[in-house]
């Protein structure tokens, strides 16, 4: 099995652990992350090692990781801190079913039961959260969180980091904006641009 470390010791990090052991190809071997009180803990069992650093990654000679972080804009940080120094490991638990053809980018997770389907493209270090649901066509971002239960139908475009509530939905051909945020259980009928807060049925924004 090839060794993976995990980067980020949070709640998000057990899902992301769980989904890796499903898989059965890796051998999870500790966890980094940047708060020092959780130096010396353990999280399902494995050992937080150090922070999340460069010097790390020598100490420990890790080639290969994933960050487990739930924040889009820490997960786009640790990538641009990290990013060629380690090979960024994709996730995809053994439940979700991504149809043939689907393009999936480096560092991604796909948690239970999430279903990806034909024509779509999914960026780098997205998160596909539990149950979550893309119709056909559809394009998301990097750094993308679409939270558990998310229904986008067909070709929904989302832009890099934006964050999509837990069991929120969008109807078809709409587009949400890089950084943009869209409240938990939002219905998305209009495109709703970069860097608001959406929230309602309809859901409605306004500048972060």
């Amino acid at each position: 099995m090839r060794p993976i470390w995990i980067i980020g010791a949070s709640g998000h990090a057990n899902v992301v652990i769980d989904t890796l052991r499903t898989l059965g190809t890796f051998d999870v071997v500790g966890v980094l992350d940047d708060d020092p009180s959780r130096l010396g803990t353990e999280i399902l069992g494995l050992p937080v090692r150090g922070e999340a650093s460069l010097e790390s990654i020598d100490r420990f000679g890790i080639e290969q990781a994933i960050i487990a972080i739930g924040s889009n804009r820490a997960r786009a940080a640790v990538d641009r801190r990290l990013t060629g120094r380690v090979s960024w490991a994709t996730a995809i638990h053994a439940t979700a079913h991504l149809a043939p053809g689907v393009r999936i980018g480096e560092g991604t997770v796909v948690f239970a039961g999430a279903i990806v389907q034909p024509g779509s493209v999914i960026g780098r270090h997205v998160i596909l959260n539990t149950a979550c649901s893309v119709d056909h066509g559809g394009s998301i971002g990097d750094f993308v969180h679409v939270a558990p239960g998310v229904r986008l139908a067909g070709n929904v475009q989302i832009g890099e980091g934006a964050l999509l509530g837990i069991g929120c939905s969008v109807i078809p051909e709409r587009t949400i904006g890089a950084w943009a945020t869209i409240g938990a259980g939002g219905v998305v009928v209009d495109d709703i641009p970069p860097d608001v807060t959406a929230k309602g049925i309809p859901a409605k924004s306004a500048k972060t």
